[in-house]
């Protein structure tokens, strides 16, 4: 430890404070993730609700506002450190318990970015080959020749066939990605705002442009509206997987039928929510009010907060623009799978797309130059937007995985989790073939997963609030008073909750690959858990001394500076401590005058790796006591402190009584829960820590 009584760690090296921002920049970083979505989005509304797309949308927008927005509101009040709602969870939980399901949904938020990774760099793919530039479609197929004539020679027909034109311009766009991570390897910093603040803006304009030409085109033509709205009154839906509902019609009638479908639809147009939990984590990095208060910075709260509503807003204005116009403007069999304008339907339009049944473009602008300009911006959003959620993820891990005993610093520094991370990624890509439409389901998963922890955790917490809040001292008109809104805060949460939870079964069972990934990295994550621990274990695991008072402080520097000889743990409410004072001086042969300081330990939550313990010192009648508290091991905790009395002084012995436990249940005891076989450890740590055997304190069992 150094002065301060901070290891020098890496991990810890890996926590310190961001470089701060104006929210509408954060917003801009948020952006790269949350808006390059609508690249995608709406001709996957068309695959998915047919001419119902508009509509289902206009569900999407409304559990945007209304359920995700108040919950990732809430999550942002109280963790303003940038965990996100898995910090939440952790007040909520504590323990074993807890921290089993903070690895639990890091898998998914694993899995979740991921999938934003290799979709975006899919679909970013889908529009390079889908501009209909010749020389460009000429050197996309000569490429693809060529790598499936390699694979050939080397591997034989099939692997060549495996690797189709879609799969090698992801794997291409892939490897050139990751130029931007000599941009992301040190976090978000000032390199990264400098091109994404431009660039979302730049995409953002793009898009407006596309959409209010297309607005305006109908306007211009209004039989296109009222004969797409004659459709969807008349049923002629274009609906391809929910056929079979239709019948439901006679019983639910026409538009309690179109309002189920739309909330059926809702599962598979989530992805419309992507970039919620991307938001906190760039919290730390939204700059605050000067004087915040570090744990409650207000400021910094104020201002995410205005970055997630104006987020939220702007996306669900471009998500009902462009589904709008691009249900109504482009024909269905464009936008369906092997389409023209499949997963790419706004460059479709950009490019000179139809305009009604005379098929003219929007405006004379678009075609092939502006249609090329915007494949490039959308190439690049998607590709940044890629690498920043994998840079996100870096930074995600170590605050969790460090607390666990899981040091990530080493691999921050090199770059190691970024590398596994790009290796995860290609083997996604393979295994889905790069395919956009496939993808989907996982991705979905794990976004619905993230949101339904994410409301549920914000139900319990109000409801903890709401039985911690003391009743009014007379009662109150219904509505008021601050136990009834917190009441209708839980409630919101818990409806909140019941959509995502439903909406989530609904996707697992269309979709199970996201389950399966979401396992894969939760298996990994336990096993590292479980195996870091276990070799860490003699690592002192004590980050600092604090001290309740200064009372304290002037006692405990007088203690490492006086050659106390006897240090006592003692376990609180076991025996008096003049009982156990009389038992240790009869068995330990101790002179009458040796002076006996006792070390009382509190211990916390042993699930937890790393220890800041608070002390406290007294003087009870001639002897003193070292009551500690924050403990989450006893052994370390008791080590921590000889050996910091040794510093400056004569070694103390600490002196023991005998356990009774054998030796697995000590060794279990210890590992699960701090406790355990305390003398034999606290002997193998200073013996590690302290390499001088003369300013080893001495263990004494008696």
């Amino acid at each position: 430890m150094n002065e301060s009584g901070t290891p020098a760690t890496a991990a810890a090296a890996a926590l310190k404070k961001p470089v701060e921002y104006h929210w509408l920049w954060v917003m801009c970083l948020l952006g790269v993730d949350y808006f390059s979505t609508l690249s995608y989005q709406p001709a996957h509304a068309y695959a998915v609700a047919g001419r119902l797309g508009p509509l289902a949308t206009l569900v999407v927008v409304l559990v945007t506002l209304a359920a995700a927005l108040p919950v990732y509101w809430y999550v942002a009040g109280r963790s303003p450190r940038g965990q996100g709602s898995i910090a939440l969870l952790e007040q909520v939980v504590h323990g074993w318990r807890g921290k089993s399901l903070v690895l639990l949904l890091l898998g998914f938020a694993a899995t979740d970015f991921i999938m934003v990774k290799t979709v975006s760099v899919a679909d970013a793919a889908v529009h390079i080959i889908g501009n209909p530039s010749a020389s460009w479609q000429h050197n996309l197929d000569a490429l693809t020749r060529a790598t499936g004539g390699l694979f050939h020679d080397v591997f034989g027909l099939a692997v060549a066939e495996f690797f189709n034109k879609q799969l090698v311009v992801t794997l291409i766009i892939g490897a050139l990605g990751f130029l931007f991570w000599f941009l992301l390897r040190k976090g978000f910093n000032r390199n990264v705002i400098v091109i994404a603040v431009p660039l979302v803006v730049l995409y953002l304009l793009c898009n407006a442009l596309i959409v209010g030409c297309g607005i305006a085109s109908l306007l211009e033509q209004p039989e296109i509206v009222t004969g797409w709205w004659h459709k969807v009154v008349a049923g002629d839906w274009d609906l391809t997987h929910e056929s079979r509902l239709i019948s439901l019609g006679s019983v639910l009638g026409h538009w309690g039928l179109i309002i189920l479908l739309c909330l059926m639809f809702f599962p598979q147009l989530s992805l419309g929510l992507s970039g919620f939990e991307m938001s906190l984590i760039l919290m730390p990095q939204v700059k605050g009010q000067p004087g915040d208060d570090p744990h409650q910075p207000r400021g910094r709260i104020r201002n995410t907060r205005k970055a997630l509503a104006t987020a939220a807003v702007i996306m669900s204005v471009y998500l009902l623009g462009c589904t709008f116009v691009t249900n109504l403007l482009i024909p269905a069999e464009e936008l369906r799978h092997g389409g023209q304008a499949a997963n790419r339907a706004l460059a479709y339009l950009a490019h000179g797309g139809a305009r009604g049944s005379d098929r003219l473009p929007l405006h004379d602008m678009f075609g092939p130059a502006f249609g090329t300009f915007y494949d490039v911006v959308t190439v690049l959003i998607l590709s940044l937007a890629g690498t920043s959620v994998m840079t996100a993820l870096s930074n995600l891990l170590p605050r969790f995985l460090f607390r666990f005993g899981m040091e990530l610093g080493w691999s921050q520094r090199w770059g190691v989790l970024l590398v596994l991370f790009g290796m995860v990624n290609v083997a996604v890509t393979l295994w889905f073939q790069a395919s956009v439409d496939a993808q989907r389901g996982a991705y979905a998963t794990a976004v619905l997963v993230l949101f339904t922890s994410a409301s549920l955790t914000c139900a319990r917490h109000r409801w903890r609030a709401v039985a911690q809040t003391p009743s009014p001292p007379a009662p109150l008109p219904e509505g008021e008073g601050r136990t009834s809104l917190l009441g209708t805060m839980r409630n919101w949460y818990g409806l909140a909750s019941l959509v995502f939870l439903f909406t989530t079964a609904a996707i697992i069972a269309r979709a199970p690959q996201g389950l399966l990934i979401a396992g894969g990295f939760i298996a990994v994550l336990f096993l590292m858990s479980i195996i870091s621990r276990a070799i860490r274990t003699n690592e002192l695991r004590t980050i600092r001394f604090d001290f309740k008072d200064e009372h304290s402080r002037f006692l405990w520097n007088s203690l490492v500076l006086a050659d106390f000889p006897v240090l006592v743990p003692h376990r609180p409410g076991r025996h008096e401590r003049d009982l156990k004072e009389e038992q240790i001086r009869r068995d330990h042969n101790l002179d009458p005058g040796a002076d006996v300081v006792f070390i009382e330990i509190q211990l916390e939550d042993p699930s937890n790796f790393m220890q800041d313990l608070l002390i406290e010192v007294f003087q009870e009648d001639k002897r003193f006591v070292i009551r500690v508290a924050r403990c989450v091991s006893v052994a370390h905790a008791i080590a921590a402190i000889a050996l910091e009395m040794s510093k400056v002084s004569k070694p103390p012995a600490l002196h023991f009584g005998w356990s009774e436990m054998d030796l697995m249940a000590a060794s279990w005891s210890y590992f699960a829960f701090g406790e355990g076989n305390v003398p034999w450890k606290v002997r193998e740590l200073i013996r590690r820590t302290e390499a001088s055997t003369e300013k080893q304190p001495r263990v004494i069992i008696g």
